[in-house]
């Protein structure tokens, strides 16, 4: 049957090693996962129930950025406050619901860095007035996501830094062992929300630090193991 225009693509992001690529199919993030953060905006950290929510999976809000390729970012419409935050993105490669916390690892296909870009301002005034946050959070090119590196059979759980500048100048640093919820945690609530299945990405939490970016600047998010992903505010 034809469609009455083409259909939208997923975005498609580059994998290490590997001359495929990895389709998305859904978003999902997680709020305040590092109690730092939640104190910087105004939340009490203890370990209630995490929260999530949605950003568009195709090349609008998606952005992949090659390794060695800085990708420039437009600054988006309708805001004076645009914020940075960097995140571990967690890559599924099989499908799943009702997942026990000791089976998630292995609904897992790789990892990535990314960045949850944020109209804070816009945010603000959403949770101000109880509304919801997807003009903050759900904007074009609001997750630019570096290449997946694949996770090994086996393999114990991410640990290390994560850290992000601006500039060249450090704005936040922290290890990815400081997450109130850890990944496999995670995997295991969302999927009591959602079915899961292959091509969600889950971006796990930032930590403290997030602050404005303007145009000009060059962001450059670092996890250990984890290829770099670099981008530029124009």
């Amino acid at each position: 049957m034809q469609t009455v225009f083409p259909p939208h693509s997923p975005a498609l992001l580059p994998i290490v090693g590997s001359a495929q690529t990895y389709p998305v199919r859904r978003v999902y993030c997680v709020g305040r996962n590092y109690a730092a953060h939640a104190r910087e905006m105004g939340s009490d950290p203890t370990r209630e129930p995490p929260f999530f929510f949605c950003k568009p999976g195709d090349t609008d809000a998606v952005i992949a950025v090659p390794a060695g390729h800085t990708g420039d970012i437009a600054y988006p419409s309708a805001t004076h406050e645009l914020h940075h935050e960097i995140e571990l993105v967690v890559a599924l490669g099989k499908a799943g619901r009702d997942i026990a916390v000791d089976q998630a690892a292995a609904h897992i296909y790789g990892y990535a860095v990314g960045l949850d870009l944020t109209r804070r301002d816009l945010q603000g005034q959403m949770k101000a007035q109880g509304r919801p946050w997807e003009i903050g959070k759900a904007f074009d090119q609001s997750a630019p996501v570096g290449p997946i590196t694949p996770r090994q059979t086996d393999a114990p759980p991410m640990t290390g830094t994560i850290a992000l500048s601006v500039d060249g100048t450090v704005r936040q640093q922290g290890r990815l062992e400081q997450m109130i919820w850890s990944v496999d945690e995670t995997i295991a609530r969302l999927s009591t929300l959602f079915t899961l299945k292959p091509g969600d990405l889950i971006f796990t939490g930032t930590p403290d630090g997030v602050g404005a970016i303007s145009r000009g600047q060059i962001l450059r998010g670092e996890i250990e193991g984890l290829t770099p992903l670099q981008v530029r505010i124009v």
